[in-house]
């Protein structure tokens, strides 16, 4: 029998801080980057009857914080209507010497948090140390974290988020960092809306069908990742422009050039990176929200 930590909506967002979680991330993509994460492409489970999708995203960390992770979530584009985050499920917690169950927490707020935590993560790397204009593209969770991350690694000056009923090729125009954080299925942005030298981090689309950045930007930019083998196999941003011809190469991930890998090369340089999304990213968190729950006597503990 095991103890296991259970921690709700409002728990999770309490104890992962941006901060703290931005770090982790760098930390988490470091091991990936080093060839100690062990992260198969995400399993996606449909059938025609059901309104969303069930999605399953395992995790293996080797090294001094082994451990293993399951995030589970269902994936439903409708839920906003509801008042409901389109991600719900929970993400679970083994320990890695043996396999216990230790750890159970809610997958939407860790989601909203880590993804906006390595976008931050690679706007610190990518984007040009003088940028102060930033522009997020959808107002939805997303959108939302992503304007409490990014400012952390850039001293703004003027923060806009955009949605449907917006201007957004102004606002775009005017960016130095772009985040694309939407449901859309099509290109929310065009090549000739942007600025020499912006970085964008493209967060929304995640799988192969859907894509928010045009043909022209993707062959126009420097493009980063979280890993290769997610993008050329789940990313439609990639695929699509591919598709239409374009010659899209990816210039690297994100944990190498954490590692040292050479990143912007010019100050007019266009970067991007594409957000996936990885149950590593959910291992860390997990693992982050464990220790300080335990320590600071939040969440619920239950026999297992």
């Amino acid at each position: 029998m095991s103890e296991v930590l259970i921690l709700n909506e409002r728990e999770v967002e309490s104890l992962l801080d941006m901060d703290e979680c931005i770090a982790a991330m760098e930390e988490a993509l470091v091991a990936l980057g080093r060839g100690e994460v062990f992260n198969p492409l995400r399993s996606m489970v449909r059938t025609p009857d059901a309104p969303g999708f069930l999605g399953l995203m395992p995790a293996w960390r080797g090294g001094a914080k082994a451990g293993w992770a399951l995030k589970e979530i269902c994936v439903y584009p409708d839920n906003p209507k509801r008042g409901l985050d389109t991600h719900v499920g929970a993400v679970l917690l083994h320990d890695a010497e043996t396999g216990q169950l230790k750890g159970m927490f809610n997958a939407s707020a860790i989601t909203a948090i880590r993804t906006a935590a390595v976008s931050a993560v690679a706007t610190k790397l990518l984007a040009r140390q003088d940028a102060k204009t930033l522009t997020i593209v959808g107002t939805g969770v997303q959108g939302r974290s992503h304007q409490r991350a990014i400012p952390r690694v850039r001293q703004l000056q003027d923060v806009r988020v955009v949605g449907r009923g917006d201007d957004v090729e102004a606002a775009v125009r005017a960016a130095d960092i772009v985040v694309l954080a939407t449901s859309s299925r099509e290109p929310v942005i065009r090549r000739e809306w942007l600025k020499p030298g912006v970085h964008i981090n493209a967060v929304g689309s995640s799988v192969a069908h859907t894509r928010e950045v045009d043909t022209a930007t993707m062959a126009a930019a420097s493009l980063w990742v979280d890993r290769r083998e997610s993008t050329v196999n789940e990313s439609g941003d990639y695929l699509l422009a591919r598709k239409d011809g374009a010659d899209v190469e990816i210039r690297g991930e994100i944990g190498e050039l954490l590692l040292g890998k050479t990143g912007r090369t010019s100050p007019d340089e266009i970067t991007l990176f594409k957000s996936l999304g990885l149950a590593i990213e959910d291992l860390a968190s997990a693992q982050l929200l464990h220790e300080k729950g335990l320590r600071l006597g939040v969440g619920t503990r239950v026999e297992f």
